[in-house]
C-alpha cells in the first residue's frame, strides 16, 4: 500500500499493523532519539526524522490510522496517484485555512500562538510558634521541598544539545480538531500526545527525565511580624514550585499555629491574666508584682477587692498588625478561700467571724459583679 517512494508507515516505525497506541509511541520515541538531527550527523538523518514524525502523526490518531489502514497513501477521489491526504499536519487544516487564513479561533495554521510557560503550584507550610514569639515577632528558618527548574536543561525537558520538536499529531497547536460531517461541527480537544504544549521531547533530559523540573530541598528564613495569631498566613511571593517549561514560581503560604501560654489568654489584642488573691490581700489591699509579656509590673490591689474585679495595664497587650499601638493586659481578680487551716489560722478566723455580719441574700442584684464574672468566664 505504498505509492512512489513512500514507505509504509508501520514499516517506518518498525511495528506490526495491530500494534497498540503505547507500542507505536514507544517506537516513535526510540527512533526519534536515534535520528534526531542534533544527535545523528548522517546525511539522511533529517529526512528519516521527518519520515518518522509523519508516520507517527498518522498512526497516533485513531481516525487517521483507520483511513490509512483502509486506503493507504491513496485517498479515493483524490485526483490521481501521488496525492497524499496525510501529508503535513491536520487533514482539515487546508479547509480552515481557506476560510480563515490560518488565523483566529478556528484556524490551525501558523497564526495561532502556542501556549507559553505556566506558573508553578503554590505551597503551604505549617509553622508552630510560641505565644511569646507571636506577640513580639521573630525570624524562623524553615526547610521544605519544592520542584525547581532543572539546571541541566533549563526547564525544556530535552537533553542538553537537543531541543523539543513540534508535536507531529497536532502540528504544534496543542489541540486536536475533529469534524463531524453529518452535523458540520468541529470539536476541539487538548492533544493527548503533547498535553497541549505543542511540542514533544524526542530525547528527554537525563537529569530530570524530561520533566524539566527536579525536587530539591529549600531552606528559607521567614520573618514573623509581631501580633500574629493562630490561622494567620504569611504569603512569600515566588517561593512556591517552579512552573513547567521554565515557567515562573508559585507562592509559598506559611500557616501559623500559636502554642497556648501557661497563664496568659489572648482575646483579640488584649491579654487576659487571672490573678489569685488570698482573703487578706483582697480585704486589706496589697501591692503585687504581676507578670506581663514585657516583664513584671507592680499592681496596686485596693482594699475590698472582689472576685471578677478587673484591672487594666494599658499598652501591655498584643501589637496591632500593620499599624501602631498595642492592646491592654486585663487582670481579673479571683479571691481564693482557704480550704486547709492550721490551728492558729482557724482560731484567728473564729475570732474574726464574731465581728462580721452573717451570711444573707444580697439586697440588690449586683449587675456589675455578674458582668465581670461573665467576661472572665467568656460567657
Amino acid at each position: 500500500m505504498t505509492t512512489g517512494t513512500k514507505r509504509d508507515y508501520y514499516e517506518v516505525l518498525g511495528v506490526q499493523r495491530n500494534a497498540s497506541p503505547d507500542e507505536i509511541k514507544k517506537a516513535f520515541r526510540r527512533l526519534a532519539r536515534l535520528y534526531h538531527p542534533d544527535v545523528n550527523k548522517e546525511p539522511d538523518a533529517e529526512a528519516r526524522f521527518k519520515e518518522i514524525n509523519e508516520a507517527y502523526e498518522v498512526l497516533s490518531d485513531n481516525q487517521k490510522r483507520a483511513m490509512y489502514d483502509r486506503f493507504g497513501h491513496n485517498m479515493p477521489g483524490s485526483g490521481g496517484a501521488g496525492f497524499d491526504p496525510f501529508a503535513g499536519s491536520d487533514p482539515f487544516s487546508t479547509i480552515f485555512d481557506a476560510f480563515f487564513g490560518g488565523q483566529g479561533g478556528m484556524g490551525t495554521g501558523g497564526g495561532r500562538t502556542q501556549r507559553g510557560p505556566q506558573r508553578g503550584a503554590d505551597l503551604r507550610y505549617n509553622l508552630r510558634i510560641s505565644f511569646e514569639e507571636a506577640i513580639s515577632g521573630c525570624e524562623k528558618e524553615i526547610e521544605f521541598q519544592r520542584l525547581e527548574t532543572c539546571s541541566a536543561c533549563h526547564g525544556s525537558g530535552a537533553e542538553p544539545g537537543t531541543e523539543p520538536v513540534r508535536c507531529p499529531r497536532c502540528g504544534g497547536t496543542g489541540e486536536i480538531r475533529q469534524r463531524a460531517p453529518i452535523f458540520n461541527m468541529v470539536t476541539v480537544t487538548t492533544c493527548d500526545t503533547c498535553g497541549g504544549t505543542g511540542q514533544v521531547i524526542p530525547i528527554p533530559c537525563r537529569a530530570c527525565g524530561g520533566e524539566g523540573r527536579v525536587r530539591q530541598t529549600r531552606t528559607l528564613a521567614v520573618k514573623i511580624p509581631a501580633g500574629v495569631d493562630s490561622n494567620s498566613q504569611i504569603r512569600i511571593t515566588g517561593e512556591g514550585e517552579a512552573g513547567p517549561r521554565g515557567g515562573p514560581h508559585g507562592n509559598l503560604y506559611v500557616a501559623l499555629n500559636v502554642d497556648p501560654h501557661p497563664y496568659f489568654v489572648r482575646d483579640g489584642n488584649d491579654i487576659i491574666l487571672e490573678l489569685r488573691l488570698n482573703v487578706a490581700q483582697a480585704t486589706l489591699g496589697d501591692e503585687i508584682e504581676v507578670p506581663t509579656v514585657d516583664g513584671t509590673e507592680w499592681l496596686k490591689i485596693p482594699p475590698g477587692t472582689q472576685t471578677g474585679q478587673t484591672f487594666r495595664l494599658r499598652g501591655k497587650g498584643v501589637p496591632y498588625l500593620r499599624q501602631n499601638g498595642r492592646g491592654d493586659q486585663v487582670i481579673v481578680a479571683r479571691v481564693v478561700v482557704p480550704t486547709r487551716l492550721n490551728d492558729q489560722q482557724r482560731k484567728l478566723f473564729q475570732e474574726l467571724a464574731k465581728t462580721l455580719e452573717g451570711a444573707e441574700p444580697g439586697r440588690e442584684r449586683d449587675e456589675g459583679f455578674f458582668g465581670r464574672i461573665k467576661d472572665a468566664l467568656g460567657m
